[in-house]
């Protein structure tokens, strides 16, 4: 267990705040979606009321060093936004490292507020420690980056957890430069971590995980860790298809990975009938709203693709959900940006969310997981909504990491 925000003094003291507020914009200059800005509130709060000088910081989108990068992906509209939901102002820094950023913080006083801009206009933010570890010119432009950032801090608060399983320098090369001072958790992490961590290591029983998504391939290996947890793993999306086609079903023209036949085919021996696959899909020529749609049991027809889990199997699955007791489900069981493909994910969602009204524990995996959930208008019937993606999946898998181990442990 990692140290919390509520374990520090921040009277007085400089406190950098990693968050993400990878957020989406709207292409008019403002924010098509404040959700990552919410969840980031109740830790800045807490620092504003304990007089903390509070420097934010995060990543915003994947700026490729272009000119005109700097105005569509600046923060500048997260920093309105903030103030707005604050009701202070939060300075907008035009960098995130410079004099005039370091006198800037030099001068804050208790209570005051400031966003860096974004961390990936510098390419010390995302040069990975396995390239860095074998060029000395990148591991130097990482640590005096981070070394830059370290020192506008007298303390330091992870509160990012969709970016906790990267090793930015943010993450995981400040922290350890700032060794001695309090290194903590904020309570967005600290959620994070208790809610994937016991739905995990300590699930009431029936568990019940529900996979979707793409492609198998990234999926193996959280596969793999489920069957030692799960009771059951529901599977749909296009990653169904690959399971089906490894047994001789055809699938017409449906997304699918021939060279992971043979691992399909181990997994679903190694599962002994707990890893369950769509007996039926929705099909069609291409993803087009209002096109026609085949109900397909079996065979899928050649020029036709699977698109969504079919009614049998919604059926089903809702049977197995029903008797959870706790419940993880990452990726959509269809194309659900899609009408009439969504009908299958806006099912399980409503399965999911009467199971937690029942009593179960329920976990979505964030991402594509998270945003299907929110099309239902779902959230606030699931027990937890991960605010990463990849970064609970990995979790799951049951991988570390090393933004959480750098931390001072309660």
């Amino acid at each position: 267990m990692k140290k919390s925000v509520d374990q520090i003094d921040a009277r007085g003291k400089r406190v950098l705040v990693r968050l993400d507020l990878n957020v989406p914009l709207d292409g008019a200059g403002g924010i098509a979606d404040d959700k990552r800005i919410v969840a980031a509130l109740p830790t800045i709060k807490r620092l504003i009321d304990d007089g903390g000088r509070v420097v934010l910081m995060s990543h915003l989108g994947r700026p490729m060093g272009e000119p005109e990068d700097r105005r569509r992906f600046s923060l500048a509209p997260v920093a309105k936004r903030l103030s707005e939901l604050l009701g202070r102002p939060v300075k907008m820094m035009s960098d995130c490292i410079g004099e005039t950023v370091r006198a800037h913080v030099g001068a804050m006083t208790d209570g005051d507020v400031c966003l860096l801009e974004n961390l990936r206009f510098h390419t010390g933010e995302t040069i990975k420690d396995k390239n860095a570890d074998t060029d000395a010119a990148l591991r130097t432009i990482k640590d005096h980056f981070a070394a830059a950032l370290a020192s506008l801090g007298d303390a330091f608060v992870n509160d990012a957890f969709g970016t906790c399983h990267r090793d930015n320098a943010s993450m995981v090369t400040l922290p350890k430069m700032m060794q001695g001072k309090p290194r903590v958790v904020g309570y967005l992490v600290q959620k994070e971590l208790r809610f994937l961590g016991e739905a995990v290591a300590d699930p009431a029983r029936p568990f019940v995980c529900i996979l979707g998504g793409a492609k198998v391939s990234g999926k193996l290996e959280v596969i793999h860790s489920l069957l030692k947890k799960c009771d059951t793993i529901l599977v749909g999306g296009a990653m169904a298809n690959t399971f089906l086609a490894a047994e001789g079903q055809p699938v017409g023209a449906s997304l699918v990975e021939p060279d992971l036949f043979e691992t399909a085919r181990e997994l679903r021996a190694e599962a002994g009938g707990r890893l369950r696959v769509p007996v039926d899909t929705v099909a069609a020529a291409e993803i087009r709203e209002g096109i026609e749609t085949r109900i397909c049991e079996g065979s899928i027809p050649d020029g036709l693709m699977a698109l969504d889990i079919g009614p049998s199997t919604v059926a089903a699955y809702e049977d197995v959900i029903a008797t959870a007791k706790t419940i993880v489900w990452n990726g959509p069981m269809g194309v659900f940006e899609t009408s009439p493909f969504d009908a299958g994910t806006i099912a399980i969602a409503q399965a999911v969310a009467a199971a937690t009204d029942r009593g179960a524990v329920t976990v979505i995996g964030g991402g594509d997981s998270a945003a299907a959930v929110a099309k239902t208008g779902l959230t606030n019937r699931m027990t937890h909504v991960s605010t990463g993606g990849g970064a609970s999946l990995e979790f799951l898998e049951g991988k570390a990491f090393e933004a959480i181990n750098v931390l001072d442990d309660a």
